[in-house]
């Protein structure tokens, strides 16, 4: 397990300030690597209140604008970009810190019973935040289940009764889920000459539609679709449920059990106290390089498509390489290179990523913005023109709310669930 975080010291010895007091360590029971990736993933979400794509619509002849836009927006269906990254990530890293979770609550006494009880109970109130975010600008509870935090809790218990098995079956069970679920697509027919495309919320001729066997992972005329259509209509609605207008679905929290497990298996490699940090780093690499490597054999020979959206098989394999390759990075960079004082704004956010979450996905930021437009003036983000206002708002929105979450590490309050 790495040392505790600690930042490089500022001014605080010239201040007469306890060290402590302007950059506190992390509790003894994190990882300080984990923590700096998963507060890059966070700062990606967050950072959405930049709406760089506003500003790419204003600068249309820019590329540099452009190419910021495009990784901060979910592709339309195939491949990803960077922002596609963040909940495979989030995900990952719930399977990194298992191992650490499960031998921190044995430590203090707690049986397989205490450990399966307390899963159960943390696996609900994930599905429960999730509703509840998702259901914030509705008139109604919004039963969906296919946004992040729904995902993982879904998934969680079966993670946490597979991470007492041995490894062997832990590969036997990933291969299963993955095999399995690419089956049940494959084996779900194709949309007949009568197919309602209009009702399912796409079209025949839609340019991201697959064509040939890749076919059966097109939006909204899959298997996932079709049992949202069934499962999302036992809930009370406003209206009966069609599709989901990014062809998201709640199945996916299968093969997302799949990307907790690759983090299960990486997190089981940073944990092993018989192999060097140079071996774990070489293997986050090889595992990375490998599962690139597959994931894009799939898409291309057209096995299985990397499809994000509905989180196909090849995606969980694909994804889960660049997730190893980022591990990687921020393991070498931060708890093996011990190069830490960059990293202290990101483990601020990564140390409360629940709280970040929220803060991201609530309406905590709508009212930063807001207040900010009512003390500073209606037009005061035009500062540097028109086409940089939101750039301007969302710089001043994520300052505050690092300045929120900094306060909350200094004070060590950290959101659990």
């Amino acid at each position: 397990m790495s040392q505790p975080f600690q930042a490089e010291p500022q001014t605080a010895a010239e201040k007469n300030v306890p060290a402590a007091a302007v950059n506190p360590p992390m509790p003894v029971s994190r990882i300080a690597s984990v923590d700096v990736y998963r507060g890059f993933v966070m700062l990606l979400m967050m950072g959405e209140v930049l709406s760089l794509e506003s500003v790419s619509k204003a600068l249309p002849d820019s590329s540099f604008w452009g190419f910021l836009a495009f990784n901060q927006s979910h592709v339309e269906w195939t491949w990803l970009s960077l922002h596609d990254m963040i909940q495979p990530s989030f995900t990952f890293l719930v399977g990194v810190v298992l191992p650490y979770s499960i031998a921190g609550r044995k430590s203090k006494g707690a049986s397989f019973n205490n450990i399966i009880l307390h899963t159960i109970k943390r696996s609900l109130i994930l599905i429960c935040l999730g509703i509840f975010l998702r259901s914030m600008w509705s008139t109604q509870t919004n039963f969906t289940f296919e946004d992040t935090l729904t995902q993982i809790g879904m998934g969680y218990t079966f993670l946490v009764l597979i991470s007492y098995c041995k490894p062997r079956i832990q590969l036997i069970a990933l291969i299963v889920i993955l095999f399995g679920y690419w089956l049940a697509f494959a084996l779900y027919p194709l949309p007949g000459a009568g197919f309602d495309y209009a009702a399912a919320g796409t079209e025949a001729n839609w340019e991201h539609n697959l064509h040939g066997f890749a076919a059966h992972w097109n939006k909204n005329t899959n298997l996932a679709w079709a049992f949202d259509q069934w499962f999302l209509n036992l809930f009370p609605r406003e209206k009966p449920f069609l599709n989901n207008g990014g062809g998201y679905a709640t199945l996916s929290f299968i093969p997302t059990l799949g990307t907790m497990l690759l983090g299960l298996f990486a997190g089981r490699a940073l944990k092993d106290d018989t192999t060097t940090q140079q071996q774990k780093i070489k293997f986050f690499v090889t595992m990375g390089a490998g599962l690139l490597l597959l994931g894009a054999v799939l898409h291309f020979t057209g096995i299985n498509p990397i499809v994000k959206r509905i989180w196909t098989p090849a995606w969980t394999i694909f994804s889960g390489g660049v997730c190893c390759l980022f591990l990687a990075f921020f393991y070498g960079v931060v708890d093996v290179a011990q190069k830490r004082k960059w990293a202290y704004f990101l483990m601020v956010i990564g140390a409360n990523s629940i709280a970040a979450y929220v803060m991201a996905d609530g309406g905590i930021r709508s009212l930063i913005s807001n207040s900010l437009h009512i003390h500073l003036g209606a037009d005061y983000d035009h500062i540097f023109g028109a086409p940089y206002a939101t750039l301007v708002n969302g710089i001043l929105v994520l300052f505050f709310l690092w300045l929120i979450l900094n306060w909350m590490y200094k004070k060590k309050i950290f959101i659990k669930i």
